[in-house]
């Protein structure tokens, strides 16, 4: 049996298999040689103190055959091509876990998604990157994967005590993603990895008797006595089903419409809104790391550094998020007439530059003025930023940008230095754009992020307007213990877009759990599940 063994070292000795031995040895006052293999379970990077350390968990294998490395496997999913029909609605992470679920539990996933596949996603993405040009459909937010497939996939989430995030990160790798995302601490994907990730778990669900279907945009719901039917695509088709997953994710202001539309409730959700900001990476390794004036490089053996930071300004909290080392800023509209920003990283993290939004609290007060909007009032406050900073930006998408240091200090910056972010920056003053409780927020807290994080405020920094999308700004309600809507039998509200997760990770957690409720209701309603649905065209 292999001694399990907990040890603190430097990144250069961590990060070398022949020093780590020697290391571990020593520790654990043995010679080298009776080490067969040394297994790392868990590793994660403490800077809190100057001397940088690697926290890892080891399996040590000591004089013995070690067994052979295991990988995860996918479950032996049935074939559920005559099966009893769910429809799936988003093909995002809480959709396609979801789908993987129902084939377990032996149903068919009929998953209509309104974007493309990732390979026509990423025609279309190149576009709005170069001629500006935004599909409502096929953009960062809508299309095969999500948000997260083209915007980063980074799998740290807080939400373990919603369901096992440990099958989702199996699940992954079982797909495809490298082992490492079970070591890690915050693991992570990388925007150019999880594309044949996604494309690999439609592949499954497709050979399992399971549909996909592309450029199917969901256009309205059938209803009868206070039940789903199924629903009609924009193209005519309508789809039958018992019950309907909504996964539609955090951008799909239309379903939210529909919804309210159809007086099915929906309720306005605080959310965040602020800014992303952009450093030289090499700035963010020699604040974390604690490198000398003179040492910028963080050397081989460490990643590059992230940054989390949290501070109470005018009695709401102003916070990092999605921070990207080594990363990208992206334009993420949505629509035509917006302009939105967020964040990604490659799976090397090898950009020269570190984003993160910047974010502060919104709360109801602050959309008073679009509450005759009813549950959608913080959408459409929402959506008014977007479009302000889409005007200061020249109406295209270029994003309304300002040095850090003169955004904090109230001053016009003349020039603009260079940025990831592809469409372009123009310079403006972002506290005439921005609502003022939010601008005032956001300069007394880069202030106090620049005493925390010494070099911080920086006149490298680029601020860049707006970072909107952090979660949806509406919550459809569902019933704590069957995962329905209160007031709409068979109707299932998913993910990001109904308000119950924040990220890869807890959405595919959200789509597993609502999936084993549909399971165990459609099972038990049709033991049998044999009689599917039909689908049919339109007259």
């Amino acid at each position: 049996m292999p001694i399990d063994f907990a040890l603190s070292l430097s990144p250069a000795i961590a990060g070398q298999e022949v020093l780590l031995k020697e290391a571990v040895a020593q520790s654990m006052n043995l010679s080298p040689d009776v080490i067969q293999t040394i297994r790392v379970n868990k590793r994660s990077i403490d800077a809190r103190k100057r001397q940088v350390l690697v926290n890892l968990q080891l399996s040590v294998y000591i004089n013995e055959e070690v067994p052979e490395l295991s990988l995860p496997a996918l479950p032996e999913y049935p074939d559920v091509r005559h099966a009893q029909e769910v429809v799936i609605v988003g093909a995002g992470p809480a959709g396609l876990f979801a789908a993987l679920i129902l084939l377990e539990r032996g149903l068919k996933p009929i998953i209509l998604e309104r974007g493309k596949d990732v390979r026509g996603r990423r025609r279309d993405l190149a576009i709005l990157n170069r001629e500006h040009v935004v599909d409502p459909d096929s953009n960062y937010c809508f299309g095969e994967g999500g948000a997260g497939t083209y915007s980063d996939g980074k799998l740290y989430t807080r939400s373990k005590k919603r369901g096992d995030t440990r099958k989702v990160l199996e699940l992954l790798v079982a797909f495809g993603a490298s082992p490492d995302i079970l070591i890690e601490a915050h693991p992570h994907v990388g925007t150019n990895k999880l594309p044949e990730i996604i494309q690999a778990i439609r592949e499954r669900i497709i050979a399992q008797g399971g549909e996909v279907h592309f450029e199917k945009r969901v256009s309205d719901l059938m209803i009868k006595a206070g039940a789903i039917e199924g629903v009609v695509c924009a193209d005519g088709d309508r789809v039958q089903a018992k019950a309907v997953l909504l996964a539609t994710g955090h951008s799909a202001r239309d379903v939210f419409e529909l919804l309210h539309q159809h007086k099915i409730e929906i309720q306005a959700k605080p959310f965040a809104l602020g800014v992303r900001v952009e450093h030289p990476q090499s700035q963010i390794d020699q604040i974390q790391y604690h490198l000398g004036p003179q040492d910028r490089d963080r050397g081989p053996w460490l990643p590059p550094a992230p940054y989390n930071i949290t501070r109470q300004v005018g009695g709401r909290g102003v916070y990092s998020f999605c921070m990207c080392p080594g990363g990208i800023i992206a334009p993420c509209a949505t629509s035509p007439g917006e302009v939105v920003t967020n964040g990604w990283s490659p799976s090397k993290r090898d950009q020269p530059w570190a984003n993160s939004g910047i974010v502060v609290e919104v709360r109801p007060e602050d959309w008073i003025a679009f509450d005759k909007t009813g549950p959608l009032a913080a959408m459409h406050f929402q959506a008014s930023v977007e479009k302000n900073c889409w005007k200061a930006g020249g109406e295209t998408q270029k994003v309304p940008a300002q040095r850090l240091t003169d955004f904090v200090s109230g001053r016009r910056t003349e020039k603009l230095g260079a940025s990831s972010y592809l469409p372009g920056t123009t310079p403006a003053m972002l506290h005439r754009i921005l609502p003022p409780f939010l601008s005032t927020r956001l300069r007394e807290g880069f202030k106090y992020f620049g005493q925390a994080l010494r070099g911080y405020l920086s006149e490298e920094a680029i601020v860049h307007a707006p970072e909107s999308r952090t979660s949806s700004p509406v919550r459809i309600p569902r019933d704590p213990i069957t995962l329905q809507h209160p007031g709409m039998t068979g109707l299932y509200p998913c993910g990001e877009g109904a308000g119950y997760a924040g990220g890869i990770v807890s959405a595919a957690i959200d789509g597993m759990g609502s999936a084993e409720q549909i399971a165990q209701w459609v099972l038990q309603a049709s033991p049998s599940a044999a009689q599917a649905s039909s689908r049919q065209s339109a007259p």
